[in-house]
């Protein structure tokens, strides 16, 4: 299945029916009055968030949804139901903006979330709807009122408690085949990854979900690449981490070539908590990881991790330092809510 995320979508909600124009005839009746019923409601159009989807692939087939028209009314004051919704399902963070793309509609996180975008339109009067005792016999019927229409942007951010971020070929894509049982393509040249991979990493018996996201370069913030879209995907994101490989020409300009391009991109990532590694250590000899160490240190302004995914040197450690700051960060969002959840009626 290809991965696709971000999708333009038109809906309309469905016109409301008309009401209905009829009088009762019965043998034996003389004076049988108006009995015309009210059309139905038309059909909304509802964003459902669910399960067993990753991607918005279906949007690329299909842009346009439309929801039915109520059904009209009917004689012996018979009203008409309502048109059906027409759903559209989302994977989990999934983020609805308006045509312009700048404001946030509604962003879906959790799986059986629901949200209105358009509402049908009502349903008109029936002529029964207006007899009176001075108009016994009415005319007068109503029609539907027509349903909304408008066009919304989809935007997909996976969520996952950690995201690998680095220069191509930095390594992140084994790393994420080592620890996990996803399958990302891994290859000898920049660029392999060509869209978010993820996969659920066992440590000291937990899990969590680790995001692996196109290699990004000086520029990206410009286009330059595959551009810096991607990064959307580690919004969401409680940590980092940012793997530099030890055969680059300099670690530590590599190191800061990736954080200025999170800088470039805002969201908050630049402040994320952040873990350190030098990847592929065992591609280089002694002399030559000890420099390249060195110069990361300096640049980072922190001991960096030393790990190898081929040899599997170290990985565990990385892992256990991913969780310790996964902790922290929900230590310190349940230490946020607890005033809030003190303080309400």
């Amino acid at each position: 299945m290809k991965f696709l995320d971000q999708a333009r979508v038109y809906i309309r909600s469905g016109n409301g029916g008309a009401g209905c124009l009829s009088f009762r005839r019965e043998k034996f009746i003389e004076f049988g009055g108006p009995d015309g019923g009210d059309g139905g409601r038309g059909g909304d159009v509802i964003v459902e968030c669910v399960g067993g989807l990753n991607t918005l692939i279906d949007y690329r087939y299909q842009q346009h949804f439309k929801a039915k028209t109520g059904t009209h009314g009917m004689g012996q004051n018979r009203s008409g139901g309502k048109g059906a919704d027409a759903i559209l399902k989302v994977p989990a963070g999934t983020q609805i903006f308006d045509e312009e793309g700048e404001q946030l509609i509604a962003d879906l996180t959790e799986i059986g979330q629901r949200v209105t975008l358009a509402r049908g339109g009502n349903g008109g009067f029936g002529n029964a709807h207006f007899k009176t005792a001075t108009n016994q016999a009415p005319r007068r019927v109503n029609p539907g009122q027509e349903g909304e229409e408008r066009t919304i942007w989809l935007r997909l951010k996976l969520i996952a408690d950690a995201g690998l971020v680095g220069l191509p070929n930095a390594g992140k894509s084994t790393f994420l085949s080592i620890v996990s049982a996803a399958r990302p393509k891994i290859a000898d040249y920049p660029f392999t990854t060509l869209h978010p991979q993820l996969g659920v990493v066992a440590c000291d018996g937990r899990e969590f979900v680790l995001a692996d996201i196109p290699g990004l370069i000086e520029g990206a913030h410009d286009g330059v690449g595959l551009g810096d879209r991607f990064l959307g995907h580690v919004e969401r994101c409680r940590v980092l981490l940012h793997l530099v490989d030890a055969n680059t020409e300099h670690a530590g300009k590599a190191y800061k070539t990736v954080r200025r391009e999170l800088e470039a991109y805002g969201e908050g990532l630049a402040d994320k908590p952040e873990i350190v590694a030098l990847s592929k250590i065992d591609s280089v000899d002694a002399e030559t990881l000890k420099q390249q160490a060195l110069r990361l240190k300096r640049a980072a302004k922190r001991t960096p991790l030393k790990i190898s995914a081929a040899t599997n040197v170290n990985v565990r450690e990385a892992l256990r330092a991913v969780l310790a700051e996964i902790d922290a960060a929900d230590a310190q969002q349940e230490a946020a809510v607890a005033p809030a959840a003190e303080w309400a009626p």
